[in-house]
C-alpha cells in the first residue's frame, strides 16, 4: 500500500508544427482533473515541437510538468544542451525513456536511459549547474522482472495496461521505494487496438471491450476512467499515467465528474 497522495499524470499530445493553442486547449481542458502533464518527446517517432519548451508552456499555465526525453535521439552533447535548457526554463522533472522507431533518419546509439539518470545524478558537481534545483527523473517499466539500475529513478511509469490483475501482480512482484504510477491508455477505435497491439506485442487488449468501441466512441473513455478509480482504490500505486489521446475532452469531464 502506498502512503502518498494519489495523482493522475495526464499525457498530452506535443505539436508536431511551431502552433502551441492545441497543446493549450488540452491542458486547459485536463487541468481540471490532472495533478500534473507529461509531455511526450518526438511522440511516435514523429518530430514535434521540444518537450522541454512544452513542459515549460505547461509551467507558464499554472501547471507542473514532466518533460519526456529519449536516448534515440541524442547524443551526450545534446542532452546536456537538453538539460541546460530545462534548468533556465524551470522545468526540473523528466521521463527518459528509449523512444521509438524514428519515422525518419536513425538512431544515434550513443546515449541509453540508464546513462542518462547517471550524467543527471552527477550534475552537482558539475559548475555550469551551480545552484540549479536537483532533478527528478523516472523512468518506465515493462510488465516484466524490473532490472535493478531503475531502481535508482525518483518515479516509475509503468506500461499501459487494460488488466488491473496484471498490474497488481507486477506491483507485487517488483517492490519500491519510489513513486510508482500505472499506464492506462482510452481505447479510442478498433484500428486503434490493432495499432497497439502490433506496438507493444505483450498488451492484452480485452476482446469485449474492443466490440464495445466498434459501436460506441466513448465506450474506451468510460471503461478508463473506471480503470483509474479501480488503480486508486487498490492503494497499491502512487497515481496514473493516462494517456486519453483523443479523447481528451470527453476523458476530462467523465473524470471530473466521477471525482467529484
Amino acid at each position: 500500500m502506498t502512503n502518498h497522495p494519489f495523482q493522475i499524470i495526464c499525457e498530452i499530445e506535443p505539436p508536431t508544427r511551431p502552433d502551441l493553442k492545441h497543446v493549450r486547449h488540452q491542458i486547459g481542458t485536463l487541468s481540471k482533473v490532472a495533478d500534473t502533464f507529461l509531455v511526450p518527446d518526438n511522440h511516435i517517432g514523429r518530430a514535434t515541437v521540444s518537450s522541454v519548451a512544452v513542459a515549460h508552456e505547461v509551467e507558464a499555465m499554472g501547471g507542473r510538468s514532466i518533460a519526456c526525453l529519449n536516448s534515440r535521439d541524442r547524443n551526450l552533447l545534446g542532452f546536456r544542451r537538453d538539460l541546460l535548457t530545462a534548468a533556465a526554463y524551470g522545468v526540473d522533472q523528466f521521463l527518459f525513456v528509449y523512444g521509438d522507431k524514428p519515422s525518419s533518419g536513425s538512431r544515434t546509439g550513443e546515449l541509453n536511459v540508464r546513462a542518462m539518470i547517471e550524467e543527471v545524478r552527477a550534475l552537482p558537481k558539475d559548475s555550469a549547474f551551480a545552484g540549479v534545483r536537483p532533478f527528478r527523473v523516472g523512468t518506465a517499466a515493462a510488465l516484466r522482472p524490473l532490472p535493478a539500475w531503475k531502481r535508482a529513478a525518483d518515479f516509475m511509469f509503468v506500461q499501459v495496461s487494460f488488466s488491473l490483475e496484471a498490474l497488481l501482480r507486477w506491483r507485487e512482484a517488483n517492490p519500491v521505494d519510489v513513486p510508482v504510477y500505472a499506464g492506462v491508455m482510452v481505447l479510442a477505435s478498433e484500428a486503434h487496438a490493432q495499432r497497439l497491439a502490433a506496438a507493444i506485442p505483450d498488451i492484452d487488449i480485452p476482446s469485449e471491450l474492443v466490440e464495445k468501441v466498434a459501436s460506441d466512441r466513448l465506450a474506451g473513455v468510460e471503461a478508463t476512467c473506471e480503470q483509474v478509480l479501480q488503480i486508486r482504490d487498490s492503494g497499491a500505486f502512487d497515481g496514473v499515467h493516462l494517456i486519453p489521446v483523443a479523447r481528451y475532452r470527453e476523458v476530462a469531464a467523465r473524470l471530473e465528474h466521477l471525482l467529484s
